[in-house]
């Protein structure tokens, strides 16, 4: 376990970054801003899934 990951930490603190300001915007009563951000909380997810089948496509997980 010694053995962090750096870009999955960020991964990991954009999309709960994202689902944090969905709950704003919810608070806020805006729904652009709530399909915005579930947008984005769904493109970070992306990302990080896509970056974690190539790591390990390469041998690197």
């Amino acid at each position: 376990m010694g053995n962090i990951k750096w870009i999955f930490v960020l991964y990991s603190f954009g999309a709960i970054l994202s689902m944090a300001l969905v709950g704003i915007a919810i608070a806020l009563r805006n729904i652009p801003l709530v399909i915005l951000f579930l947008v984005l909380l769904f493109v970070v997810m992306g990302f990080g899934f896509k970056t974690k089948k190539k790591m390990r496509d390469h041998g690197l997980l």
